[in-house]
């Protein structure tokens, strides 16, 4: 698998990266191209695609690291807020196939501008995802 994806590479040792924790199922190294200043990826030393594709125990192991990064984010870095972000699939953003979770500190008045601005929803139409998503 490491020959076809890059971050199974990394956790192959084949491939360089700046790792910084990492515990018996992930590991955390810095983002070669970084949102803001100290933003990190998260990843299960397994290959899974995505959230539809990781088993419960590489999740669990691979949310702890991320909130152990984060807490580093604002202890180590400042940061004043953090975003964690995971893409599932190409419509979402997702360009590396391989689950990852990004750890991006945030400062006041750094330049990252996510793309969704919140604003009121439809009522019925919340409703009625909402009984398809249950259950």
């Amino acid at each position: 698998m490491a020959s076809e994806c890059i971050f199974c590479a990394i956790v192959a040792g084949e491939l360089p990266a700046i790792v910084i924790a990492e515990n018996e199922r992930a590991i955390a190294f810095m983002d070669i191209n970084p949102a803001t200043r100290g933003h990190a990826l998260v990843i299960p030393q397994a290959h899974a695609a995505d959230i539809g594709d990781i088993g419960a125990e590489d999740l669990s192991a691979t949310a702890a690291l991320a909130q152990r990064v984060a807490a580093r984010a604002r202890e180590g870095l400042g940061a004043q807020g953090v975003n964690l972000l995971h893409s599932a699939g190409s419509a979402a953003w997702q360009t590396v196939f391989h689950f990852h979770i990004h750890v991006i500190p945030r400062y006041v008045g750094d330049p990252l501008v996510l793309p969704w601005v919140p604003g009121p929803g439809d009522a019925a139409e919340i409703a009625a995802a909402a009984a398809l998503l249950g259950g």
